[in-house]
């Protein structure tokens, strides 16, 4: 099977959509309410089907996903001398420029490739010797997604061959110009609030917020606003065929589509300035600082309106940051937090250490599986039934 991009091709291929271990049933939430069928899901992603202009539109609409793969062949292999051969006889020069810069990656699951560097190596190798023989010159290639990305999925003997539209992971949405120490990512932010059911009514409140990707991505969900109009580059940018007049179009389109204001608050706070500022200037890149609250206090400490909504918190879970014994204390803090200021509320917590979060002293409604990395967590959902609520400013 083989695919050819021209500025006229509206002809449909398969397209997988890379995720995060966990986050799967959530962004085939997302394909669907964008209108794509769902053909495969697995534990890292979905398949669905669509023109390159429609990986185009996934690239500037999904919020969850990590890499919008356009594929455009596939085959059998068995050793490294027979994937050479068959990458090498697919009409590159129809795909990429001789004179652009190439990066290829793969995922490798067969015996005959012990290090998938070697099945990189013999994949680019493949495509810049058939430029080379088309025009007479190789382009150039390197690890850095800064332009055309190619990835190769090999598995047992079956191939497939991608256009990596994406490039860079989309978790790089453009706005966290300042991190802090163990910053959550954009996709994982994304998806644990998609998690909680936010739609923007009510108040969104989230002490610890450290860089504010928390607070930023709420703001994102309850405006609608498209996530990859934050982004300058991606990798279909590079391809042939590629016309700026349709992308600037689908912007235009979505930036259209999006509120301007929002019903509810959005709160974020943490006790150390140095977060504050950085997840106040985030926010100002995002185009979204005018629309959330930032104080620095202690997270008990933390303005919680009246109106409900929901209140989330990412704390330490002792892999990287804070001693375990002494986080303890803050974790049944949190649990304090919950039960005296935010009645009337949902709360949720983020955590891989399921033994700090049953200091929280508060029965689950939710344990929600997520993978931050490697780390095994849970996004912990708490009813906080309503009631008095002394001391609430």
């Amino acid at each position: 099977m083989r695919r050819r991009i021209t500025d006229t091709d509206t002809s449909k291929s398969r397209v997988v959509i890379t995720c995060a271990k966990g986050i799967a049933p959530l962004l085939e939430a997302e394909v669907l309410s964008l209108g794509f069928p769902i053909l495969r899901e697995s534990i890292s992603g979905v398949e669905t089907e669509g023109t390159i202009e429609d990986a185009m539109r996934l690239n500037l609409f999904i919020r969850t996903g990590q890499r919008v793969l356009f594929l455009i062949n596939e085959f059998e292999s068995w050793d490294p001398d027979e994937l050479y051969q068959k990458v090498s006889d697919i009409p590159w020069e129809d795909f990429l420029f001789e004179s652009g810069y190439l990066s290829v990656t793969s995922s490798v699951y067969t015996p005959s490739i012990r290090d998938s560097r070697f099945a990189n190596l013999k994949c680019k190798d493949a495509i810049v010797d058939h430029l080379k023989e088309k025009y007479g010159r190789r382009p150039d290639s390197g690890p850095e997604r800064r332009e055309a990305v190619v990835h190769l999925h090999w598995e047992g003997s079956r191939c497939r061959i991608f256009l990596d539209t994406s490039g860079e992971p989309l978790s790089r949405r453009g706005y966290r110009k300042i991190p802090v120490e163990a910053p959550m990512q954009e996709t994982l932010a994304a998806a644990t609030i998609l998690a909680t059911g936010w739609d923007g009514k009510g108040s969104f409140v989230n002490p610890m917020c450290g860089s504010g990707t928390l607070a930023i991505e709420a703001t994102l969900i309850a405006l609608g606003r498209a996530p990859g109009l934050l982004r300058s580059h991606f990798g279909f940018m590079h391809l042939k065929g590629f016309r700026d007049s349709s992308w600037n179009e689908m912007r235009r389109r979505a930036r259209a589509m999006a509120k301007k204001s929002i019903d509810g608050k959005i709160i974020a706070t943490d006790i150390s300035q140095g977060a504050v500022e950085a997840a106040e200037k985030n926010a100002t890149t995002a185009g979204v600082g005018h629309l959330i609250d930032f104080s620095m206090c202690d997270y008990s400490e933390t303005p919680v309106p009246e109106d409900g909504g929901i209140v989330m918190l990412n704390p330490p879970y002792g892999e990287r940051l804070g001693d375990k014994k002494e986080l303890g204390a803050m974790y049944k803090g949190v649990g304090d937090f919950f039960k005296k200021r935010c009645q009337g509320y949902r709360g949720y917590l983020f955590t891989g250490n399921l033994d700090l979060a049953k200091r929280i002293g508060l029965r689950t409604k939710r344990r929600i599986p997520f993978f931050n990395g490697e780390i095994e967590c849970r996004l912990l959902e708490y009813e906080l039934y309503g009631g008095s609520r002394k001391g609430n400013p």
